[in-house]
């Protein structure tokens, strides 16, 4: 069974393996079996449920909804996001200005058929909106119950700390950081991280797995597996592309030394990693099958010896990426229409 940590500085507990449908519901699976999957992780202790109104257009987080109907909502933790295009795409369907973000909260709780979600999100940081203007909406939404706590997600460690003091001026306070992390994608650690620590903010880490690519099922030279996000036309070849390179496969295969020790699946040992951070709460994972959520639960309550993280950090060597300034680079310049 999975273990529970507290997210952010509040006293909201959170499952340490949270259930992610970001690339799988109201796409890539269909919904009887993305009803299978979140049966599986609730049947494994998960009781977080983070989903966005972008995935699949809103269509993902109406399969959650489904799926979770009948379940006590109080023993719940449920996510949601708001920034991205949604709808036909009109010039306010987007961003984090008070028109979008109020309409977005709306939507987002009619299709989850809950009154209020856990923990509601900026997806990412809007350069078009002040950020006085953004802030006090989240207040606002607080206030009227329809959020509990309020996060954020691949914001850098500047807009973290200046929307953490606003929040603070305002009546309520940033608890989360939801950005990519993993043993090959390490941005975080050296800005992110502190600021989020300084502001009492902890880690909802997405891709722990590297979109697959850490489950060692990728090897160099040989043909892709069928059904993999590699091979997926919809969205996941295209974020997985940056790993697939053979120098860096090549290297992956040399951790299954170091999960073989540990009794661990290559995936498990991904998982387990990012939970070593102290200030990581959960990882997000997701499933197109609900025997994988069985198997990813077993990462939780792994403790890796320090002789075998400085192992991994061997076997990875330059192949790892640690610059700080890709958070900014990859965050949107202007709204995304």
């Amino acid at each position: 069974m999975v273990n529970y940590r507290y997210l952010g500085n509040s006293g909201l507990k959170i499952s340490e393996i949270t259930y992610g449908n970001w690339l799988t519901h109201g796409s890539q699976v269909e919904n009887d079996v993305a009803t299978q999957c979140v049966r599986a992780a609730l049947d494994a202790g998960i009781t977080t449920f983070d989903t966005a109104d972008v995935y699949a257009n809103t269509k993902a987080e109406q399969v959650l909804g489904d799926a979770l109907k009948g379940e006590r909502r109080e023993s719940l933790e449920i996510f949601t996001k708001v920034y991205w295009p949604t709808g036909p795409g009109g010039p306010n369907d987007t961003g984090l200005s008070r028109k979008h973000v109020m309409e977005s909260i709306n939507g987002s709780l009619q299709r989850l058929g809950t009154d209020y979600v856990d923990l509601y999100q900026a997806h990412r940081y809007d350069t078009e909106t002040p950020l006085e203007e953004t802030m006090q909406a989240f207040a606002d939404i607080v206030r009227q119950g329809k959020a509990l706590y309020i996060g954020v997600s691949e914001w850098t460690a500047d807009q973290i700390r200046a929307g953490a003091a606003m929040a603070k001026d305002l009546g309520f306070q940033l608890i989360s950081s939801q950005p990519q992390y993993s043993m090959l994608w390490r941005v975080i650690e050296d800005e992110v991280v502190p600021a989020s620590k300084e502001a009492g903010l902890s880690q909802i880490v997405w891709s722990p797995m590297a979109q697959g690519v850490l489950s060692g099922k990728y090897v160099p030279g040989k043909d892709l597996p069928a059904g993999s996000r590699a091979t997926d036309s919809k969205g996941g070849a295209r974020m997985i592309e940056r790993f697939m390179r053979d120098d860096v496969l090549e290297r992956v295969q040399g951790l299954k030394p170091v999960a073989d020790e540990l009794d661990l699946s290559m995936a498990q040992l991904a998982v387990a990693w990012v939970l070593q951070n102290d200030n990581v709460a959960a990882a997000l994972v997701g499933a197109s099958r609900p025997e994988q959520v069985a198997e990813n639960v077993k990462a939780s309550g792994v403790t890796i010896p320090a002789e075998l993280m400085a192992r991994i950090d061997d076997v990875l060597g330059d192949v790892v990426e640690r610059d700080p300034a890709k958070t900014a680079e990859g965050a949107p310049q202007t709204r995304v229409v």
